[in-house]
């Protein structure tokens, strides 16, 4: 009971059933107090209250005036008092505003604000949620201060009736023989350990005769790291943050590591928190094979969506010489920034840039197989302004792409384009007055550049104005959109007209210019759709019903007045537009299963049971087939009737050109052409979604023309607690990238064994697996093990029996990964593999060792782990 129960009526009824026997209770008093800093003096008498609280048959409850100050609420279970010092027993407890304080036996005096506990000692609260619980001790709640004895405490965690919440991220628990509290977020610790861990058994600690916590951080001298009770590491310096959003600078956990390309890997970094928004992480591996590399990276977060990264990496590589072969530096630097920043609500600016000075440094040593592999860079930098439907930019570009590798019979082939810059004035989509017309337009004037091995041009200009006027109508169901344009490109220079590809190109200090009128119209027909009951044992995988649905579409294009095709320079897609008469054709499928079991939830909600879905349906199949049908076979001229050359003893063979437009640039999966054509490959997207765990797709294009699958691409993911696994497959089997080659066949795949058959073929398939159990963060055994695969894709000459290209299943890249996590600490282990033809062939070992709210220990990153 509080103060507020001290009316008569009250007391005289609860005097009453005790006195019947109806009610027996533990006498409890409760007093409320307000204190001044220190109080001057309390209007309760010594008379006021009982002799021996202990005797007395009702709990005890005197109202004190109000004075300015903290309000301190004492519970207890008898209570006495002589001037400002109460003597509280029994189930005591001191709420104030900032902590509450229990303990079995508490002597508060009101005037200094000292508290003398025994017995149980808990005091909780402070601005970082602090627990201290200590056999006895004193605390001053005025100056927040005082003395524990045999001490069991924590900053961050919140300890209610049946759970442990913990309020940060990292927590900090700590043992001490004492503890002096010195401040409000200040204290030493002696004789005592630190952890991250649960208590009575955490899986590590630090020991040492006096910790000092202050700033955010403890610090200690000539500490012990026990792991799992076992003393493993001396340190004679050490800090360990105590508040989870106060970042701390400092050396992090050196890295050490094996790979057969490398040697022994050593490396340290150091953590600088320049202020609460910007940190910077600057490090340095030794390589005992190859040298020194280093690294540095930069981080901004600022208000909204404000953000600015920027990383570093390079290498000097002192190189190496193979068995018979030369002397071989991979050395290079890598550099990357990305950022963006919110000038305006209308207005706002953004980078993603690259800089890497050579490909082989990146497939070298980069620990990611899919930017080894990668031969394209785009860097861009823009600023934007959208309101009222109006777009204006500044754009700036530059895309590196590498098409050929250098070898001992060739040199690298590399293209550079740069946007230097470009500045765009889009108009979205608004309506005419009162009509049902609506205009829109894209116009940009560029400033580009082109350079590669064979071709370098001059900074080119290039306007480019396209407005458009559409009229969707409805009816019935029936969507009809038809539309208008013109485009007008002017460009600056030119180059000598000639096939693409062809001779080397010219460029000319003459300008073009391309008109161009164009007319669209798409159809959509009404969705047919039924809905069908199932029963019995397909309700277990598709519901209680399923929705099928078919959704046809058809869409016309017919552009005009490109006529100089091959005069105009590369730069983009823009550039690659070409006459065309054309109708794309294609029906979408859906199936939209209902599970047994659903629950309309609102935003934010989860349902009510396991099994259940929000909305009540999930589209579970979709599988969309489409084909262009061109009507303008050689788009005006610029796709010519291959031409042939005659080797020495043999017939005429084509020579295999490829040629790339707009019609078909988004469209297929091989985004060229090779000869004139009145039909595209047939486009099909599958995708399968058969349960919660499982889902399916299959993307492919198979050419009419030349009878076979030119692209296909297959994917199978499975989840299931903490079991996954993926397999995919990637087939790709369409003309190669450059331009010379022979074939006797017809067909293009068959490349005989002379000097003029240069890679006339992309043909490759490739393979990728994925197999685990477990998550980061589950606790006990997790193991997982990935593969790339290149399969076997043998061609047959013509010339001979001999089979070319590849004969055998080659290994590009295979992980296996295990780990055992415990509390708050845990290990992985990690074997890696690659194997990329002559620039790498590589086994690394590595490990990581991580400990809760302390860091990790070896070069397995969590960000690179399969499971």
């Amino acid at each position: 009971m509080r103060t507020s129960l001290s009316a008569a009526c009250i007391s005289t009824c609860i005097s009453l059933c005790i006195t019947l026997g109806w009610l027996h209770v533990p006498v409890i008093c409760a007093q409320e107090v307000t204190t001044s800093t220190p109080a001057t003096g309390n209007s309760v008498s010594e008379a006021s209250l009982p002799d021996d609280p202990s005797t007395s048959r009702f709990p005890v409850a005197t109202p004190l005036p109000s004075t300015a100050g903290q309000k301190v609420i004492m519970e207890s279970t008898t209570q006495t008092k002589t001037g400002a010092l109460f003597t509280l027993d029994g189930d005591v407890s001191i709420t104030t505003e900032t902590y509450l304080i229990r303990a079995d036996k508490i002597t508060y005096d009101s005037d200094t604000g000292d508290v003398t506990a025994e017995g149980h000692l808990r005091v909780t609260g402070g601005p970082s949620q602090q627990t201290i619980s200590a056999s006895h001790g004193n605390f001053n709640l005025h100056t927040e201060t005082g003395r524990f004895y045999d001490v069991i405490g924590s900053i961050g965690i919140r300890t209610g009736r049946k759970s442990t919440v913990y309020t940060v991220g990292n927590p900090f628990i700590f043992t001490g023989r004492l503890v002096v509290k010195t401040g409000p977020e200040s204290f030493q610790i002696f004789d005592g350990t630190v952890t991250s861990c649960q208590l009575p058994n955490p899986d590590w600690r630090l020991s040492s005769a006096k910790f000092i916590v202050e700033n955010g951080r403890a610090t200690a001298r000539n500490t012990f790291f026990r792991l799992l009770n076992v003393p493993v590491l001396y340190l004679p310096y050490v800090t360990h943050p105590v508040e989870a959003e106060q970042r701390q600078s400092g050396f992090m956990v050196p890295v050490f590591g094996q790979s057969s390309s490398k040697g022994f890997i050593l490396g340290e970094e150091f953590f600088l928190v320049i202020n609460r928004s910007m940190d910077l992480t600057v490090g340095a591996e030794y390589f005992s094979r190859r040298g020194f590399a280093q690294s540095a990276t930069f981080h901004y977060k600022g208000p909204g969506l404000d953000f600015l990264t920027a990383h570093y990496s390079g290498l000097l590589d002192r190189g190496y010489t193979p068995t018979g072969g030369v002397y071989t530096n991979q050395g290079g630097e890598d550099f990357t920034v990305s950022g963006r920043k919110d000038v305006t609500e209308h207005t706002r600016a953004a980078v993603d840039m690259e800089y890497l000075s050579s490909y082989i440094y990146r497939e070298a040593f980069t620990d990611n197989f899919n930017q080894a592999v990668a031969s394209d860079i785009s860097s861009f930098a823009y600023a934007v302004h959208e309101k009222n439907g109006v777009i204006a930019g500044l754009y700036l570009d530059r895309y590196q792409g590498l098409k050929r590798v250098a070898s001992t019979t060739q040199t690298q082939q590399e293209v550079r384009i740069f946007h230097v810059p470009s500045v765009d004035l889009d108009l979205m989509e608004r309506r005419i007055g009162a009509s049902k017309l609506i205009f829109s337009a894209e116009n940009s004037v560029a400033t580009l550049k082109r350079v590669q091995s064979n071709f370098t041009s001059d900074i080119s200009e290039r306007i480019d104005v396209h407005p458009k006027l559409s009229l969707p109508l409805a009816a019935f169901g029936w969507d009809f959109r038809p539309s208008i344009g013109v485009r007008d490109t002017f460009y600056s220079h030119s180059r000598t007209p000639a096939p693409i590809p062809g001779a080397t190109p010219v460029e000319l200090s003459t300008s073009t210019n391309r008109a161009l009128f164009e007319a669209e119209a798409e159809v959509r027909a009404p969705v047919l759709e039924r809905t069908f009951d199932t029963s019995g044992f397909l309700q277990r995988f598709l519901g209680s019903s399923v929705k099928h649905t078919i959704e046809p579409t058809l869409k016309y294009r017919f552009a005009t007045g490109v006529n100089d095709f091959s005069s105009i320079l590369r730069f983009d897609v823009k550039d690659v537009v070409a006459d065309t008469n054309e109708v794309e054709y294609g029906i979408t499928q859906r199936l939209f299963l209902r599970p047994t079991k659903s629950h309309a939830c609102g935003v934010g909600e989860t349902p009510p049971e396991p099994g259940t879905e929000c909305g009540g349906t999930r589209e579970g199949f979709r599988w969309r087939i489409a084909q262009k049908r061109f009507f303008n076979e050689n788009f005006g001229g610029v796709v010519p009737e291959p031409t042939y050359v005659t080797p020495v003893g043999q017939a005429a063979q084509p020579i295999i050109r490829r040629y790339v437009l707009d019609s078909t640039l988004d469209y297929s999966g091989v985004a060229f052409l090779t000869e004139p054509r009145g039909l595209s490959p047939i486009l099909s997207e599958m995708q399968l979604s058969a349960t919660e765990h499982l889902d399916i797709e299959w993307d492919m294009n198979y050419d009419t023309h030349a009878g076979k699958f030119t692209q296909s691409n297959t994917f199978v993911n499975y989840h299931s607690g903490n079991y996954f696994g993926g397999i995919s497959h990637a087939r790709l089997n369409a003309p190669g990238r450059f331009t010379t080659g022979t074939d006797t066949s017809g067909s293009g795949e068959n490349c005989t064994a002379t000097t003029t058959c240069t890679s006339p073929y992309s043909n490759f398939s490739q393979l990728r697996l994925l197999v685990g159990y477990g998550t980061p963060t589950k606790q006990g055994l997790s193991l997982a093990a990935n593969v790339g695969l290149d399969l076997p894709h043998p061609l047959i000459t013509a010339a001979t029996t001999s089979p070319i290209g590849n004969t055998a299943t080659a290994v590009q890249y295979a992980t296996i990964q295990t780990g055992y996590n415990w509390n708050c600490c845990g290990f992985a282990l990690e074997y890696r593999k690659f194997e990329l033809g002559p620039v790498r062939n590589e086994n690394v070992y590595r490990f990581n060792f991580t400990l809760a709210n302390i860091g990790s220990a070896g070069n397995l990153r969590r960000a690179e782990r399969l499971f």
